[in-house]
């Protein structure tokens, strides 16, 4: 990797803040649904504490950006980046759609269909990502991990509910 410049360094933030600020935004607009609603949920056994959500997601956004500036200094003009950028950006879309219709529309099923689609854009966008920086693609896993904690949890809200 080159020497850091203000303009990459620049890019590393922007790319950092793209999932962060996009994750607080939904986090604010479903916050009803998670205080409220969510707490009157069946949950299962291996639920985590609520408080260590926040603070997971953070993290899991930051590696998001890190790994998204990995493959964008690639260069625009490969087309493996493009199509890593766009399966980025439709995976970070519906990560967010996740919480819209599992908080915001209290649907259990409808969050368990979404968050299967998120699954396979995240595995999509790692093997992507793989392809033109392996460190991108592996600060992915730990997010690909959590989204199949997820997954049981929202398999076992419908269940439970």
């Amino acid at each position: 990797m080159g020497r850091i410049t203000p303009r990459s360094a620049a890019l590393a933030v922007i790319c950092i803040l793209i999932p962060v600020i996009s994750g607080a935004a939904v986090g604010i607009l479903t916050m009803s649904g998670v205080n409220d609603w969510y707490t009157t949920l069946n949950k299962p056994w291996f639920t985590p504490p609520d408080y260590v959500f926040g603070p997971v997601w953070t993290v899991l956004y930051i590696l998001m950006g890190i790994s998204l500036y990995l493959v964008i200094i690639q260069g625009w003009e490969n087309e493996t980046v493009k199509t890593g950028i766009v399966l980025f950006a439709a995976q970070l879309g519906v990560n967010l759609l996740w919480s819209i219709i599992f908080f915001g529309l209290h649907s259990p099923l409808g969050g368990l269909a979404c968050i299967l689609i998120l699954l396979a854009l995240i595995v999509a966008t790692i093997i992507t990502f793989s392809k033109l920086s392996k460190p991108a693609a592996v600060l992915l896993v730990p997010y690909l991990a959590w989204v199949c904690i997820a997954t049981a949890l929202n398999a076992g809200v419908v269940l439970l509910n």
